[in-house]
């Protein structure tokens, strides 16, 4: 099959270095890629957002399977672009279209889904920014912890967890009136706060039937301890220790199939991923939110425990025929720790020349922000590199990561230090 991952993230690497091992892979171009992009496929110099560009280069590559990386080309309807083109409209697609992939670009929308569906979330209202009064008022009402979310896209950082009431209210203020997200925050949702331990959970559907990839954590805040501002992700750890068999079998009762059936019933053609943000309170699972595509740095950890043909399986999901297809793992840990730019995720500069490359030892480098200037690989975003140590532990996998982290430099590189380190510790 010729392929095309869309997307220039550690996330595109890491499938396409991933589908790049099937042997039903002939040929496998990334757009618009990036310097590690380029060591397993071809890059292509295409926009996420140029449909029309891409398309074409579709018809002219004779590329058999589109793999959607990132929520942007999802929500603005890339599927829906290419189902409405004769010549477009055959190839198959992993990526749900414009309406399926509300569950992530909404999270109104998503909030709703979940009510109609009966699937276990948080409480929350959503105000405008002609309901200030009212928002204002209701934050009276919350007991803190309050969690203010900005209804759009917002890069994994419109998310605000506010300790008290008049936290809470200088911020919804910042979100709704002066825009702190852009056009992302024209709407907040005020939830309730759900105190537990986060999870990533990751389902492959065709819309009818489903497979379930390995489960992962990630570490939103910038700093150790949990500390900071939230970013795109900061690392993750895969399998998760408490993600036993008794709650992962929660999950997908009280939560995949619910959806999944939710969709159907909502005549939602979806196929493509389904990343559910899962909280476990005291042992139960509630969905903190929905994303319509994998994680990200969650698939840097995940893509290597995958035994399985990762192009059969993609295109099974594109034909809608996943029904009796099965996903083999492998038993060992994954710990991916994300490198990043000085300043991130405020602000931060690029064109830093990366050393360390050449010796990656027992890890795999994800390149995420990284670009090539005359012989050298340089940094060309905030989140710059995702090292995925593998071990037959959690600890020597960790120890695996952070060797190859500690041997690549830059000026203004940092990275957390603790990924892994509460699972470490975790006493449930």
């Amino acid at each position: 099959m010729n392929i095309l991952v869309i997307g220039n993230g550690g996330r595109e690497h890491a499938l396409a270095w991933k589908m790049r091992q099937s042997p039903l892979c002939q040929k496998i171009y990334v757009a618009p890629g990036n310097a590690g992009t380029a060591s397993v496929a071809e890059n292509v110099s295409i926009g996420v957002d140029d449909f029309a560009r891409l398309g074409q280069f579709c018809i002219d590559k004779a590329i058999d399977l589109v793999v959607v990386g990132p929520e942007g080309p999802l929500v603005n309807g890339i599927r829906d672009f290419f189902e409405n083109d004769a010549a477009l409209k055959n190839i198959l697609m992993v990526g749900p279209g414009k309406i399926g992939a509300q569950l992530e670009g909404s999270k109104d929308y998503s909030k709703q889904f979940m009510l109609r569906n009966n699937i276990p979330t948080a409480k929350a209202r959503t105000f405008a920014a002609g309901d200030l009064v009212q928002a204002l008022d209701y934050i009276s009402e919350c007991k803190p912890p309050i969690v203010l979310k900005a209804d759009g896209l917002a890069g994994g950082k419109g998310v605000v967890i506010s300790l008290s009431q008049g936290e809470a209210k200088a911020v919804i203020k910042e979100m709704l009136v002066n825009k702190r997200f852009g056009a992302a925050s024209s709407k907040v949702l005020i939830e309730e706060f759900l105190n537990g331990i986060e999870l990533s959970v990751f389902v492959l559907t065709d819309g009818k039937d489903y497979v379930l990839l390995p489960e992962a954590k990630d570490y939103k805040r910038i700093g150790d301890g949990d500390t900071g501002p939230n970013t795109g992700g900061m690392g993750a750890v895969s399998p998760v220790i408490f993600a036993d068999s008794v709650f992962m079998s929660k999950i997908e009762e009280r939560i995949v199939k619910p959806t999944i059936d939710g969709l159907l019933r909502e005549k939602i053609d979806y196929k493509g991923f389904i990343f559910v943000g899962i909280m476990n309170v005291g042992g139960n699972p509630f969905v903190i939110e929905y994303n319509a595509r994998m994680g990200d740095p969650e698939t840097q950890a995940v893509m290597p425990r995958i035994k399985s043909d990762l192009v059969d399986l993609l295109a099974a999901c594109g034909k809608g025929q996943l029904a009796g297809k099965n996903l083999e793992v492998h038993d060992d840990f994954a710990v991916t720790v994300a490198l990043v730019s000085g300043g991130y995720p405020g602000e931060y500069e690029t064109g830093k020349v990366i050393s360390g490359l050449d010796h990656q030892g027992d890890s795999i480098v994800f390149h995420a922000g990284t670009t090539k200037h005359e012989d050298d690989v340089i940094t060309h975003g905030g989140r710059v590199l995702a090292i995925s140590g593998s071990g037959n532990s959690l600890e020597q996998a960790r120890a695996r990561a952070y060797k190859t982290a500690s041997g690549i430099d830059w000026e203004g590189l940092y990275y957390r230090k603790d990924i892994g380190q509460d699972l470490m510790n975790y006493k449930g």
